[in-house]
């Protein structure tokens, strides 16, 4: 028997399922959000539901999350909690916005970023996988290291540049732009005939194609580059058994220390990247306090998707989707997403009762009535309440789906070989 072959009996093996479903489930879901999304809008008749300024937008706030997410599910399948990622992201803004800067070019600042955030992925192996520190610990360390240092050198490098100082730096150069061409030309008229999905389908188009940056493209490509590296190769494979079980894994040949250093830092370049995205993408400076929680957000996206690049993805979306509508003013927008959470919770209480969980089941009835009425009795939600928006919508995701969540068996735990 092949060693790929034995290796998988470290792997705790997965539910049984039909064939292609796990293949296919996220995008099936993505597909029934954005179809009720349409409908949505048609009831309530909020364009902004589904128009390509919102589609932009959400790929703007989502894809940073969804980078600090994604080096979570790197760092994590080899056993190893990622809380540094925040501090990862910092650096990576600093360093990306100052080589940029330097050297004029912002693919030397986006190489720099991500080698300032797979410093930061070092640090935090050698403190876990050589030393055995609790993985909190370090993470927690590595932000408020982070931080500190970066301020520091702000100080030391921009004291005399115009514009610059302790807490910013200079205008950075931009990325270039990416656009299919005549899309937009061919696809406008249709959108803006109002019909049910089709035109939904011409947003959702114009706003994928049309002036992307080169950035967001590279950033969304990882997403499925990771899920073929982790799961569709033996070096995926054992780096996947390394977070499983490390025991099993090293018993058979597999080299475990160097799967786990190898996981936490390029886990550490992709928090980088999503630092460089925020500093010369979603805007053209480095500013202190520039990440703003998103590396802690990206553990909660990487969590709702259950480890996997798909449901990461999708938790990286929701996130960004419920941003973009509080910050283009759609108050009204979000107010309508209250209709269809009341419907997903009446389907749940549904589901529940077929299961015979009739606990659940009034619940998840009660809350979509509270929901429904709320809706019915207002007009818009209070500016206070839809500035939180994304937190609260995460946090009725996760718990509905935190029955179903599986973490990699060792994950946390201070292991080295021989131990």
């Amino acid at each position: 028997m092949s060693q790929e072959l034995d290796v998988t009996r470290a792997v705790r093996p997965s539910p049984i399922r039909p064939r292609g479903w796990a293949r296919w489930r996220f995008l099936t879901l993505a597909g029934a959000v954005f179809v009720a999304l349409a409908g949505l809008r048609v009831v309530t008749g909020q364009d902004m539901l589904t128009d390509a300024g919102t589609v932009r937008t959400t790929i703007a706030f989502a894809v940073p999350i969804g980078l600090a997410a994604l080096g979570g599910l790197w760092a994590e399948r080899s056993g190893i909690i990622n809380i540094g990622l925040e501090g990862m992201m910092i650096l990576g803004t600093w360093f990306g916005a100052y080589f940029a800067w330097s050297f004029d070019s912002p693919w030397i600042g986006l190489l720099a970023g991500v080698v300032g955030g797979m410093l930061g992925g070092l640090v935090h192996a050698v403190a876990t996988v050589t030393f055995a520190v609790d993985h909190i610990v370090s993470g927690v360390a590595i932000n408020i290291l982070a931080l500190g240092a970066m301020r520091y050198m702000s100080i030391l490098l921009y004291a005399d540049v115009p514009g610059a100082g302790a807490a910013q730096s200079p205008t950075t150069p931009d990325f270039p732009r990416v656009s299919l061409p005549g899309v937009e030309g061919l696809l406008q008229p249709l959108a803006d005939r109002n019909l049910f999905l089709v035109s939904d389908l011409g947003h959702l188009v114009i706003g994928l194609t049309d002036s992307m940056s080169a950035l967001t493209l590279i950033a969304i490509l990882l997403i499925p580059v990771s899920y073929l590296v982790l799961w569709r190769t033996a070096f995926g494979l054992r780096l996947r058994s390394s977070g499983e079980n490390p025991d099993a894994a090293v018993s058979l040949g597999v080299r475990v220390l160097g799967y786990k250093y190898l996981a936490v830092v390029v886990s550490g370049g992709l928090a980088g990247m999503g630092g460089v995205f925020l500093a010369l993408e979603a805007s053209d400076i480095y500013q202190e306090g520039q990440t703003g929680g998103r590396g802690y957000i990206g553990l909660a996206a990487m969590i709702f998707g259950n480890w996997r690049p798909g449901g990461l993805a999708m938790g990286a979306g929701l996130f960004g989707y419920t941003d973009a509508l509080q910050v283009r003013g759609g108050g009204e927008a979000i107010h309508a997403l209250l209709l269809l959470l009341a419907v997903v919770l009446l389907a749940v209480a549904l589901w529940q009762v077929r299961g015979d969980r009739k606990g659940v089941a009034i619940a998840a009835a009660l809350a979509a009535a509270a929901l429904l009425a709320w809706y019915f009795t207002t007009d818009s939600l209070p500016r206070e309440l839809s500035t939180y928006s994304p937190h609260i919508a995460t946090l009725l995701v996760l718990s509905l789906a935190a029955q179903r969540l599986r973490a990699p068996a060792g994950i946390g735990r201070q292991w080295r070989a021989g131990r």
